[in-house]
């Protein structure tokens, strides 16, 4: 079940880092430009990751409590087809005004399924395994990262039958989504989604097929049911109870969590090879050297399998946030080929360390009731800075240059290490019944 939602969120993950690789061909193509006049304009390249984060922002916060009403797995599913649907009409745009309103279209799918992913994942893993699911997700999904960063190496300089690499890259991404589409349809409904509805039926069902499958594969009984302290959550949640005494705190300490990763995270990921073209690397060197350093994505959340659920999820993110913001000033100064691999290597390892991590824990802090609301909520500022960072990093790289824009994204580091390390509660080991009761 974990590897079907990981596939989904695979192609999720290649259409969210493709940007960083098409944009050199939107450029190239006189579609877009680096730095336009006015950094607002729609030809402009800030725009076009703009566009991205806004249709997240969309997604998430404005759609994020359907999968509480619908339940994860219908609210996934559709999304997925919706997003594919918008990518292959990004891929076939001249125009910038186009481009950047089907790059919206396209974001908006993104973000319902991100937030279903997350409580879905959640809901369906025991406690003392949570964070290895979340890990091994996220080892499966950041494949996305190497696997779009060598397409683009080999497509985007390129115009196999007359439509430039960029366009190809997309569409690739589009089609495999739909395979994934019709693999996903055997995965079962959240049992304690179903419970939160009041289907108690359906979910003692899936519960039972989950319980015979696994003494099927391991030949043995299960061990005895654990009680729990707390009676079944029948109850219907509502936006004022993210905000009630006991969540108040978790939804303030996450959403300026959410406001300084994203410039830390997509403000590096988004625009490595622009930093190195605008530092004097030409444009097959810049993509051949992000291409190197997005190969080591997997490897971080691959590393996290050994240790996911025995350290504090809070002090994982924290420890590796300061690790982000060392590398990424020294990313700043690094001219040799081997110091701006190994430096962009350490930014991408703790990223992705930072990433399965929040997935996971943002999804513990709230009851079933209200987690894909909550999740959706929280996350969506992360996207409404995203928008805005994404104009902010054009404008200091453009007045600037590349060692301001890493400055400003090493210093957003430090603020995620200070929050979460601070803020955080503790979550290791709690089912979430514990966690929010």
């Amino acid at each position: 079940m974990v590897l079907l939602l990981s596939l989904g969120g695979f192609f999720e993950f290649y259409e969210l880092f493709s940007t960083a690789y098409v944009l050199p061909g939107m450029i190239r193509s006189g579609i877009l430009e680096p730095t336009p006049a006015s950094v607002f304009a729609f030809n402009g390249a800030a725009a076009y990751v703009a566009a991205t984060f806004a249709g997240l922002f969309i997604g998430t916060f404005s759609f994020g409590f359907v999968a509480d009403k619908l339940g994860r797995r219908s609210v996934f599913t559709y999304s997925l087809l919706w997003y594919s649907a918008c990518s292959i009409l990004v891929a076939s745009q001249d125009s910038a005004i186009w481009l950047d309103f089907w790059r919206l279209m396209t974001g908006i799918g993104l973000g319902v399924e991100l937030v279903a992913i997350d409580a879905y994942l959640s809901e369906l893993v025991p406690a003392h395994m949570r964070g290895k699911a979340f890990a091994l997700n996220q080892v499966i999904t950041y494949l996305a990262v190497p696997a779009v960063a060598l397409i683009s190496r080999v497509l985007v300089p390129l115009e196999p039958f007359g439509h430039e690499g960029w366009r190809w890259v997309l569409a690739i991404g589009a089609v495999g989504s739909v395979v994934v589409w019709f693999l996903r349809l055997g995965l079962p409904e959240s049992p304690r989604w179903l419970a939160s509805a009041g289907r108690l039926e359906e979910a003692d069902r899936v519960v039972k097929d989950l319980e015979a499958r696994v003494v099927r594969q391991t030949g043995r009984a299960l061990a005895a049911p654990v009680p729990v302290s707390t009676s079944v959550d029948d109850k219907r949640g509502s936006f004022r109870e993210i905000w009630s005494a006991r969540y108040a705190p978790r939804t303030a300490m996450l959403l300026i969590f959410h406001v300084f990763q994203t410039i830390g995270i997509y403000g590096f990921s988004q625009w490595v090879p622009l930093f190195l073209t605008r530092q004097g690397v030409n444009l097959d060197d810049s993509l051949a050297y992000g291409a190197v350093i997005s190969c080591v994505t997997p490897l971080g959340p691959l590393l996290a399998l050994a240790f996911a659920d025995k350290i504090e999820r809070k002090w994982q993110i924290a420890i590796a946030a300061i690790v982000s913001c060392i590398a990424g000033l020294q990313f700043a100064g690094a001219r040799e080929p081997a110091a701006i691999v190994a430096c962009g290597v350490f930014v991408n390892l703790s990223a992705t360390i930072i990433s399965l991590n929040f997935h996971a824990y943002q999804a513990e802090l709230f009851p079933t009731r209200v987690r894909a609301l909550a999740v959706g909520f929280v996350y969506s500022i992360s996207r409404v800075t995203g928008i805005m960072s994404s104009f902010l990093i054009a404008f200091v790289l453009g007045r600037y240059g590349a060692p301001a824009a890493l400055t400003l994204i090493a210093s957003s580091m430090g603020i995620v290490a200070l929050t979460i390390g601070l803020l955080g509660p503790k979550t290791r080991g709690r089912s979430l019944e514990e966690i929010n009761h």
